[in-house]
């Protein structure tokens, strides 16, 4: 019994062993988990570090190959932090949460097993005891019976001992023998339950509770070496995703192109200057006659744009590689043979051709452009930058002119489509004065003709001084040319005014009244047939009546309660939906007297309002 009692102490620490080393498991694999959501959260906050901020000047460098295969491993890299997400998601739920349920489970069936061996074990003990109270009984009722019989048999032989003595002396023997006839029995009973007993418990009870021990440990075991082996296939699983995130970073690498990045390069910074000439060599010991040189960019060319060229030192010739737009300075007199210390005077009729270039240069009427230039870099000197961008080389200066152009044009559209909703909605308002006071819109009608006129008249400056630089740029291809917007069509014969009046002007401006009034006349536009002669537009989403609509008025439509139509032009502010019944019916209603419902594809999702 002492061995049994041993062997199930043996066996309890050995299945909490076993239940300990499965926590362990588990406490590892969650710290795993937790490592992995670290590490993704890492890298996310990494590659949203980097990440080019918009509206930055950071976006622009990602023009070049190398900066877009870094943006590619940045997004790869985050694409790479979710498979990490995915590992510890993955591994929480398969393994810490179904490992935490089957550590309850397997629990209570330790304590289940354990339980009903404590219960043989002291089901045995009682046999046992009872067992052993018979057999002391028995024998101490044998003592009795056998001290009975002598006490008995020495009466019987005494004579001088009474016969009623006898008598009693052997009614008591007899009753000892009875006892212990008794006892004997008893005896006999419980020794047969407690053999019976013990042949259940080690034969049947104890192998049976033993072996469900067995095989909840050996499922215990088996349960580890599954999770080990779903641990390595979690992982195992996302190696595929990873592959292609460290292929696209290398598909990356291999895009990036060093001429093209290059070529970006010499494009966004390209001057436009054409090289400067040969040098020409100057003889100080003849009468000092100074030539230009017929590729001398100071050389008058033969497009009416003539540039002045200094006599003096080389630096004035090769004013490219100064600083940008600062004017040839003026000739040194270290230049004029007449200062150089101990030379021969010079005479007076040397100085004639020098004196007639300075007159060529004042009376010059392509000169005053210098004189431009010289107060655009005092102003940039002073800190102030100039509107015409005429601070930058000629491919840049271009760049800007037409990006200003472009901005300036997307500004008129959108004050045009403002004005032209205020207009349809004052037409609503005249129609039925119940909606609103037409007189009230007037004020801001006004407001944004003049904010057109005023960005109409910006837009012709900058057009103009667009074309003044193109004008002086070597020829490009067609495709190369700047891509004309909405505004450019209606700009462009101002445009050719404005540039003739520049170069007819004699100070070499141009007066900007004429110019403007062109302009003006040129872009007066009728916007009353807008949608006559329209093409039947598509339908962009459906839409509810929420109540009914009498449409009396001109453009309008009714509808009916209840009624479902289609939407074909949203509400651009001026509080009207244009809707379509069929292809003859179509018009507009009031946008709070409907429900829309715009397509995915479409500008917005569901709208009400």
């Amino acid at each position: 019994m002492v061995q049994d009692v041993d062997q199930f102490d043996n066996l309890e620490k050995h299945t909490q062993w076993g239940i300990d080393i499965l926590e362990k498991y588990i406490k590892f694999v969650k710290e795993r988990t937790e490592i992995e959501l670290n590490y993704a959260k890492q890298l996310r906050n990494l590659s949203k570090k980097y990440q080019p901020k918009k509206n930055s000047k950071e976006e622009e460098e990602y023009r070049y190959t190398a900066c877009k295969a870094f943006l590619s491993t940045l997004n790869e890299m985050n694409d790479y932090a979710g498979q990490h997400e995915v590992i510890s998601e993955n591994m929480t739920s398969q393994i810490t949460v179904e490992l935490a349920r089957y550590v309850q489970e397997l629990k209570q069936e330790r304590k289940s097993h354990f339980h009903d061996g404590r219960k043989a074990q002291q089901q045995i003990e009682t046999c046992w005891k009872q067992l052993e109270s018979s057999k002391r009984r028995f024998e101490r009722d044998c003592r009795e019976a056998d001290r009975a019989q002598q006490y008995f048999e020495k009466m019987d032989a005494d004579i001088n001992v009474t016969k009623a003595d006898v008598e009693k002396a052997r009614q008591q023997a007899q009753t000892r023998h009875q006892m212990a006839d008794d006892s004997k029995a008893d005896y006999s009973s419980y020794l047969q339950k407690f053999n019976h007993e013990q042949h259940e418990y080690y034969h049947t009870h104890i192998p049976n509770i033993f072996q469900k021990i067995q095989e909840m440990e050996e499922r215990r075991i088996v349960r580890i070496g599954e999770s080990v082996k779903t641990y390595a296939e979690l992982d195992r699983q996302v190696i595929p995703i990873i592959g292609k995130c460290l292929d696209g970073i290398v598909k990356a690498a291999e895009s990036i192109d060093p001429k093209n990045d290059s070529q970006l390069v010499v494009e966004a910074y390209k001057s436009g200057f054409e090289p400067p000439g040969d040098i020409e060599f100057e003889d100080y010991t003849q009468p000092m006659k100074r030539t230009v040189s017929d590729n001398s960019l100071s050389n008058s060319r033969g497009d009416g744009k003539p540039e002045l060229k200094f006599g003096g030192k080389s630096k004035g010739k090769l004013w490219p590689f100064i600083k940008k737009n600062k004017p040839p300075p003026p000739p040194p007199a270290s230049a004029s043979p007449s200062a150089v210390p101990n030379g021969p005077q010079s005479p007076k009729q040397q100085k004639e051709p020098l004196s007639h270039r300075f007159n060529e240069f004042m009376t010059s009427k392509p000169k005053i452009h210098c004189f431009r230039s010289l107060k655009r870099g005092l102003s940039l000197k002073l800190g102030a930058t100039p509107e015409d961008f005429s601070n930058l080389p000629p491919e840049q200066r271009r760049k800007k002119l037409q990006q200003k152009v472009d901005e300036l044009n997307k500004e008129i559209q959108k004050e045009m489509d403002q004005r032209d909703a205020i207009t349809k909605m004052k037409d609503v308002y005249l129609k039925n004065p119940q909606m609103g006071d037409p007189a009230s819109l007037d004020h801001k009608l006004a407001e944004v003709s003049q904010n057109i006129e005023k960005l109409r008249l910006e837009a012709q400056k900058f057009e103009a001084w667009l074309a003044e630089v193109e004008g002086r740029l070597p020829a490009r291809s067609e495709q190369s040319r700047r891509q004309s917007g909405l505004y450019d069509t209606q700009s462009a014969p101002a445009v050719n005014n404005c540039a003739q009046d520049r170069e007819s002007s004699p100070d070499g401006s141009y007066t900007e009244e004429q110019s403007q009034e062109s302009e003006v006349k040129v872009l007066a536009t009728d916007f009353d047939d807008e949608f006559d002669d329209e093409e039947p537009l598509p339908a962009i989403g459906t839409c509810k009546a929420l109540y009914t609509f009498e449409g009396q008025n001109e453009g309008t439509i009714s509808v009916v309660e209840g009624e479902t139509l289609y939407v074909i032009e949203e509400d651009k502010g001026d509080g009207w939906t244009r809707i379509r019944r069929n292809e003859d019916e179509e018009g507009y209603v009031p946008t709070s007297y409907v429900e829309v419902y715009l397509d995915k594809n479409a500008k917005g999702a569901k709208t009400y309002i």
